[in-house]
């Protein structure tokens, strides 16, 4: 069966927060519902002109479970999507604080 893409949301954050934007894509199995893959990134140009621009985030294309930040990438444990979703809200929330 065919992954599908349940959830394709993109939010502008405004300047007086930290400028950006933030990303969320799910992919579920079209059969079972299961979760396949996942895309949480805050992308600002401004503070990281590379890796397209994501300064922080977390997906599990390519090689497995991973953590970007500025541009390294690391592995990660993947404990569930939940726990996942959370630590990018920390990361996230630390840079907006740094400003």
């Amino acid at each position: 069966m065919a992954d599908v893409k349940i959830i394709d949301e993109s939010h502008k954050i405004s300047d007086k927060r930290g400028n950006g934007k933030l990303r969320r894509e799910i992919w579920v199995d079209e059969a079972t519902g299961k979760l396949t893959r996942y895309n949480l990134a805050y992308i600002n140009h401004n503070i990281h002109a590379g890796d397209n621009g994501r300064v922080v985030g977390y997906d599990n294309a390519h090689d497995g479970h991973h953590r970007h930040y500025f541009g390294v990438v690391e592995p990660i444990e993947f404990v569930s999507f939940e726990d996942t979703e959370k630590r990018f809200g920390q990361d996230w929330m630390a840079l907006k604080d740094q400003k």
